[in-house]
Formats: structure tokens, sequence, C-alpha cells
């Protein structure tokens, strides 16, 4: 079964910016791009470094460690030294609150 946590603001989170948020011992990052709201985990699959100080441009974060770069919306990974992809997770927007899809 799955659910819907709220996690933040959309007012939280600047465009073209994320933030970290934790949950269950996990932590994410939710992205708010010219395109909405986007959610994956939040730490490179490189070498476990947090993205929450990496950079967005468009629908990409880099990763501030080793400049990895993943697709926000896919988590698809773009570039070395990361191989492996980010998991995303469903995000929806209700009443200026976001809240994240976990199975």
């Amino acid at each position: 079964m799955s659910q819907w946590i709220h996690a933040c603001a959309c007012d939280d989170i600047d465009e073209e910016d994320l933030i970290r948020w934790d949950h269950n011992g996990q932590t994410f990052a939710i992205y708010n791009t010219e395109d909405g709201f986007f959610a994956t985990d939040g730490l490179c699959t490189h070498e476990d470094q947090h993205l929450e100080d990496g950079l967005v441009t468009a629908d990409v974060i880099e990763c501030p460690l080793h400049q990895a770069r993943f697709n926000i919306k896919t988590g698809k990974a773009l570039s070395a030294p990361a191989c492996e992809d980010l998991r995303t997770y469903p995000v929806k927007v209700e009443n200026g609150q976001i809240f994240v899809q976990f199975s």
C-alpha cells in the first residue's frame, strides 16, 4: 500500500533549487524546477554525498563532491563518476504543500 507523506511547503524551495528532507532514517532531495516539483534519494550514488549543496540547472542536479550529474525527473545518472541512477518518488502538490509517495 502506498502512502503520501507531507514533506514541506512549496515556498520552502526556491526555483531551480532543492532542499534536503529526512524521513524514516532516509535522506531525500525535493526539487523545484520550471516543470514542477520532483523528489529523489538525497545521496549521490557514487559516494553517498548529500545532494543538498549541489547545483540545480534546469532538470539536472550536480553532486557537490565529484560533479556527477543526474536527471532530476528520471534519476538517470548522466555523467561519471556516478553510474548508478538515483531512485525517484512521485510528488503531488495540494494547497501549497508538497507530498511524496512511498510504496
